[in-house]
């Protein structure tokens, strides 16, 4: 495989009994396989000086000339840009604080249903009237 941009730069070569040499500027993130007659090359982490054209290209034993198959893959890669979050912080503020005074009110009702129905009862014991009808009060009122 051939980077042949800027300059030509052999990026990974393999030998015909299978020994590979890879770039150095691609050891750790260069991966290939072989299945059958094909060779799949995966290149990992790119960066913006890995901007290019790739050739494979085949060099026949005891010489220097190259064979290049068609025009090679060109790969332009441009550095993402940080984005700023689109959601602020101030809709989660305003989120938490809308569940907090909620759940403030919920609690404050629920004390004061609470309250008034001991105070109803406080007032009101059973609903229960004592009438004395003893003899001698009975008496007194039938004097008069």
């Amino acid at each position: 495989l051939l980077k042949t941009h800027v300059q030509r730069e052999t990026v990974l070569y393999v030998s015909s009994q299978n020994a590979s040499t890879v770039c150095s500027a691609f050891a750790d993130r260069l991966e290939y396989s072989e299945e059958e007659k094909k060779i799949v090359i995966t290149l990992r982490n790119l960066q913006k000086n890995d901007s290019g054209v790739y050739v494979c290209a085949v060099v026949m034993k005891n010489s220097s000339f190259l064979s290049a198959n068609g025009r090679g893959t060109m790969m332009l890669i441009k550095e993402v840009e940080q984005s700023e979050c689109v959601y602020s912080s101030w809709g989660i503020y305003a989120l938490v604080i809308v569940v907090a005074l909620l759940f403030l009110e919920l609690t404050c009702c629920a004390l004061y249903n609470a309250k008034m129905k001991k105070n109803f009862q406080k007032r009101n014991p059973n609903n229960t009237i004592y009438e004395d009808m003893s003899y001698g009060s009975r008496r007194n009122t039938l004097n008069r």
